[in-house]
């Protein structure tokens, strides 16, 4: 059984390889949510971690911002923990500020999203957690 193009096991190393700076859309400060627990284990892994919030919470002792349009410095994987219909979106703004890779969390998937943010040259991971492939 061939894997779906966005469960790619290189893709997935490379990502958790090469990116450093994560912008985890979703987070706040709310124990109680994955996004929460994901984060904690990206830093303790030595990964910069950006909460991206509308309430631009500081969570585990990174400054938060509103939106990903706010974060004045480049980020490398835009990891994604919205509902699908709102995630595509998400992956549309990573492109815009020039991410190496976008992640859409456990059942996430939106495949017209992959194509296009694949198309514009960015790696992408659906229905996957990080924290788990690692």
């Amino acid at each position: 059984m061939r894997a779906e193009p966005w469960a790619d096991p290189d893709t997935i190393r490379w990502i958790i390889d090469e990116c450093q700076t994560w912008a985890i859309v979703g987070l706040a400060d709310n124990p109680s949510r994955a996004a929460h627990g994901v984060a904690k284990f990206l830093q303790r892994k030595g990964k910069r971690i950006v909460p991206v919030h509308p309430s631009a919470e500081t969570v585990w002792g990174e400054q938060g911002y509103a939106s990903l349009a706010d974060i004045p410095f480049e980020v490398d994987c835009v990891d994604v923990f919205r509902r699908t219909d709102a995630a595509p979106a998400f992956a549309d703004q990573a492109v815009t500020i020039g991410a190496k890779a976008v992640w859409f969390q456990l059942n996430v998937i939106d495949q017209p999203a992959y194509e296009r943010t694949t198309a514009a040259g960015l790696r992408m991971v659906m229905d996957r957690c990080p924290a788990i492939e690692w």
